[in-house]
């Protein structure tokens, strides 16, 4: 499923429109990497973690540190 485990961004749907205005369904995706991010915990239980994110989403975990976007993520319902 394409949806960014972060910030919970999916693809939308929207239109391919012509040079003579005809319209056709298209989808756009969101711009998800899997990427691996090492989780430090207060108890010394480290380990990696492979998460399915947006470009946005890595933007957020760098501005606000994995925990606290984990948690702020679980709170909202976006990490599945």
């Amino acid at each position: 499923m394409k949806v960014c485990q972060i910030t919970g961004k999916k693809a939308l749907v929207g239109n391919n429109v012509s040079h003579s205005n005809k319209k056709t369904k298209r989808i756009f995706s969101p711009n998800l990497k899997t990427k691996r991010f090492f989780l430090e915990e207060k108890d010394g239980k480290s380990r990696w973690i492979t998460l399915k994110v947006s470009t946005r989403g890595m933007r957020t975990i760098n501005k606000k540190g994995l925990a606290a976007a984990l948690k702020e993520a679980k709170a909202l319902g976006k990490i599945y």
